[in-house]
């Protein structure tokens, strides 16, 4: 019932029009082993806007995108608003010139739901922090608790592939933290604040504190356990000493309040998320290709002018010195575990799978940077579709 066979599919594309490469966007794609010459010399090429004639016949991007739309599957992806701007803009059509007008097309093209594991992650799981790397560590943390306590828990399978097609598969450890990441002691390097609380930090490799995902979780699970604990001892206290009834029932219902997330997503500790125009200055080395995710595992690995100045959020998965696993594929495994783990919770709490969208909570909700309400995916009553995207579902649909 939780057991996935997992196949992540990188496809290298090439823009074949002319866009803007920015140094810093390169030089952070290099450090984690994109290889441009591959791109430039073997890159599938693609280009913008509205179809160019009878494109639905040949082998190209566009067609791919079309059967993914055809297959009827719910698209997932993290932090996913500007992934499915580009999406649209480079592989469907010209983009509309409303917002209304662009999420009544994506709910036409993807009827089976849009679900972003960055709103998951904050408002379901309610995890102190939501950036990529941070949700599937703790997934698969809370995943292991799971299996060792012989619970129900979420189970991956690989293919195991032929020995001649070796040389078109690239390996990725993605296992638990090991045994002695935390073993040091006093002389352990203190976990970098900023990058703790959004797994970015403007001083990159060159910052003299850690930014070891496994690390700054235990930080956060220790914190998490010693306000527990103090919460526990208050509650105790004003037990002991009679305090009234009427002030001990309005702090449950306060803590109550906070565990049904009206008070929104939870913050990180001490950490002031900088000015927005300081966030586009600092945030170029990270406009990194971003990753088509689909629930039937196929992975798009895209190359091109997405390297630019104001990307989505301040955030990045490791640094080159501790793992360099920032690649679009291991960005779309990662998301694809997190919404897995978070799909089992639910039907776990008897969620009547059957009836209606298949994560009704998450459904159709992209996460907005700073707003404790998401983005609804949903037709306006007061938006028609595109032109253009009404000419591509005839396409499609062949009608």
């Amino acid at each position: 019932e939780n057991t996935y066979l997992c196949q992540i599919y990188n496809l290298t594309l090439l823009c074949t029009e002319d866009y803007i490469v920015e140094p810093q966007s390169v030089q952070f794609l290099v450090q984690h082993g994109f290889d441009f010459n591959k791109q430039y010399s073997q890159g599938i090429p693609y280009h913008k806007g509205n179809d160019k004639g009878n494109e639905n016949q040949s082998q190209s991007v566009r067609t791919f995108f079309l059967e993914l739309i055809r297959a009827k599957k719910p698209l997932v992806l993290h932090n996913g608003l500007i992934d499915l701007v580009f999406l649209y803009q480079c592989f469907y059509a010209h983009l509309p010139d409303s917002l209304g007008t662009f999420t009544t097309d994506l709910s036409e093209m993807f009827p089976a739901g849009i679900y972003d594991t960055k709103y998951a992650s904050e408002f379901e799981t309610r995890f102190v922090a939501s950036y990529l790397e941070y949700a599937y560590k703790k997934c698969k943390r809370e995943n292991h608790k799971l299996k060792d306590s012989s619970g129900q828990h979420l189970t991956i399978e690989f293919c195991n592939y032929p020995a001649n097609m070796s040389v078109y598969i690239d390996y990725r450890h993605c296992s638990l933290e090991e045994e002695n990441h935390s073993v040091g002691g006093g002389d352990k390097v203190p976990v970098c604040e900023k990058f703790s609380a959004y797994g970015w930090c403007p001083k990159g490799v060159k910052c003299p504190h850690s930014h070891n995902i496994d690390l700054i979780i235990d930080e956060d699970d220790k914190l998490c356990e010693k306000k527990r604990k103090k919460r526990k001892q208050k509650w105790r206290h004003q037990k002991n000493i009679g305090e009234p009834a009427k002030e001990q029932e309005s702090s449950g219902k306060e803590v109550e309040a906070v565990q049904n997330g009206e008070e929104g997503p939870p913050q990180k500790r001490g950490c002031c998320e900088p000015p927005a125009a300081t966030v586009l200055a600092e945030i170029t080395p990270h406009c990194e290709d971003r990753p088509l995710e689909e629930n039937t595992d196929m992975e798009a690995e895209v190359s091109s002018d997405t390297m630019c100045a104001a990307e989505k959020e301040k955030e990045t998965h490791g640094l080159p010195s501790q793992g360099g696993t920032h690649r679009a594929g291991f960005d779309a495994f990662m998301t694809g575990y997190i919404m897995a783990y978070v799909w089992m919770l639910k039907n776990e709490k008897n969620t009547d799978a059957g009836a209606g969208p298949w994560l009704p909570d998450c459904h159709n909700k992209l996460y907005l940077s700073g707003k404790s309400v998401p983005l609804q995916i949903v037709k306006s009553l007061f938006s028609k579709s595109s032109k253009a995207h009404s000419q591509k579902m005839k396409v499609a649909w062949g009608s």
